[in-house]
């Protein structure tokens, strides 16, 4: 088997995996299932990724945002606040959006607290570029002197909760769409640290 042939069965396997555990849960959906639903067979499945909770470990690691926040950290922020926290609120929440399935999957399931707490290296991840992001604001005289750590905790926080709400049906509770939030979120961030 090719290497590219290997990736595309991969891609289809975490895709299908993805979609049926959406709409099953993770107990109701079978290797062989996800197996067929990606056009491979459970050989396959097994070959790449050894069961069926491994192939679940490795859709979390696969679609976060680890690597396109760390992307934008070192080539798109400009140094100026409001714009990179709108940048990176933004890709935050798109990153989040499409990927609320496995979200949901992951947070559902009693017996994925093992996955759930791997997982968190991607927000702990995002917490260590956000920290720095906002020392290095403050060395270049961008940002008030402040705890750069509880900052970029709050910023996340903030935008992690907009998530869940949204994830859980906040429409029916509020007018404010996730691009009034982001924008009013931004907004005061700015006023309260830009010296």
């Amino acid at each position: 088997m090719e290497k590219q042939e290997i990736k595309d069965n991969k891609d289809k396997l975490l895709l299908a995996a993805i979609d049926l555990m959406a709409d099953k849960g993770y107990k109701g959906v079978s290797t062989k299932e996800i197996a067929a639903a990606a056009g491979v067979s459970e050989m396959t499945l097994f070959r790449q990724f050894g069961s069926k909770q491994h192939l679940l470990e490795k859709a979390v690691d696969r679609y976060y945002y680890t690597v396109e926040m760390t992307k934008i950290f070192e080539t798109q922020v400009v140094w100026e606040l409001r714009t990179d926290l709108m940048l990176i609120s933004r890709m935050y929440h798109e990153s989040m959006n499409r990927n609320r399935k496995m979200i949901r999957i992951v947070l559902k399931e009693d017996e994925l607290s093992e996955i759930r707490t791997k997982a968190q290296k991607h927000p702990r991840m995002l917490l260590e570029l956000l920290t720095k992001y906002f020392l290095e604001m403050q060395k270049r005289g961008n940002l008030i002197p402040t705890d750069a750590e509880a900052q970029a905790m709050s910023f996340l926080w903030m935008n992690y909760g907009a998530f869940m709400s949204h994830l859980h049906g906040a429409e029916g509770m509020t007018n404010v769409t996730m691009e009034r939030f982001i924008a009013s979120s931004i907004e005061l961030f700015t006023r309260g640290l830009t010296p």
